[in-house]
């Protein structure tokens, strides 16, 4: 059975609204100042570190054992990856090349389709559904999971794994000029909820006011010493760990349960509502301060949302559907 830490859900909740947060930002012109506006929210950037290091613990909780114990099929296990993700944002990319069609755009889409476009060496330069590229990372990532499990099969190994995979970001970064969109670049933050996952028992015995503490530090510290990928990698790992160790209260709830099942539609989507939002202009039709930003935020999020629930809601039924209806016709 699945293992469930449902403070979790806070975590996707936070860090898919704060990415389109800090998108929204990055493109409009408002005329606001202040700390927050001009460091906090462009630092929501990270977030997408903090989504690997969840990505990786959760998988881990699911499929960990049934991979080393070799009770679950391969075929199975990458079919049920292709069929959660390809429907949403196959439609999304079909969207994207309707409204800004082209010859590029049609060689971009052909990519985002197959879902391996992570192996690209310039997957992070793709526009068609700009922010799919952590999509085509995380891909990545599922197809190469049963080699992740095998870095952790146990505790010594896992830990030589993650030194070699802090040393990859070193050299990828100096060396390769590679950066976030790259496997080897990002292995460090999938190889740390993997290491979170192994010690879960002995984290779950640490207090929750440690944890929290730990917590606080490693954000504390981010802003004074930067966002640099050590710097994220603390943050993600302490924020995690304080998922796993607190149990229970506002980190559990249906709101974060009910963003975190959208989480990944939000992030894929929310560009593409805000272009359409923007070209009605009701991203500017309240001025250029924090109101007018906050309504954007609130615009964005509640079409977001909903188109989230409603195409969910379609490719669920189409799925159900269509293959009564072939298999109808076969007869």
């Amino acid at each position: 059975m699945k293992e469930r830490y449902e403070a979790i859900d806070s975590l996707r909740m936070i860090a898919c609204i704060g990415i389109m947060m800090m998108h929204l930002r990055a493109n409009n012109n408002y005329e606001i100042t202040g700390y927050f506006y001009n460091t906090v929210i462009p630092s929501f950037t990270n977030f997408v570190f903090l989504f690997m290091t969840v990505s990786a613990f959760g998988m881990c909780c699911g499929y960990y054992e049934k991979v080393m114990k070799q009770t679950i099929s391969l075929s199975d296990f990458y079919a049920k990856r292709f069929k959660k993700i390809l429907p949403f944002f196959g439609v999304l990319v079909l969207i994207d090349v309707v409204l800004s069609p082209s010859r590029a755009a049609l060689y971009e889409a052909f990519a985002d389709l197959t879902l391996l476009f992570g192996f690209l060496p310039n997957a992070g330069n793709i526009s068609v559904i700009g922010v799919g590229w952590f999509l085509g990372l995380v891909f990545v990532f599922y197809l190469c999971f049963p080699f992740f499990c095998v870095l952790l099969a146990n505790k010594k190994r896992a830990w030589i794994s993650f030194a070699v995979s802090l040393l990859y970001n070193f050299v990828c970064a100096e060396y390769f000029e590679v950066g976030r969109s790259n496997i080897l670049y990002s292995a460090c933050f999938f190889l740390t909820g993997g290491l979170i996952y192994l010690y879960r028992k002995e984290l779950a015995k640490l207090s929750p006011y440690i944890a929290v503490m730990l917590a606080a530090v490693s954000i504390v510290a981010y802003y004074l010493i930067g966002g640099y990928a050590m710097t994220c990698l603390l943050v993600s790992a302490c924020l995690l760990i304080c998922a796993v160790v607190v149990r229970g209260g506002v980190l559990e709830n249906r709101i974060t349960r009910f963003f975190s099942n959208i989480s990944m539609e939000i992030y894929l989507s929310h560009m593409v509502l805000f272009r359409v939002i923007e070209r009605l202009g009701l991203n500017t039709r309240f001025g250029n301060g924090w109101p007018q930003y906050l309504i954007t935020v609130a615009l964005v999020l509640a079409a977001t949302v909903i188109f989230a629930v409603v195409m969910k809601k379609v490719i669920y039924v189409a799925e159900s559907k269509i293959p009564a209806l072939v298999a109808a016709k076969s007869k």
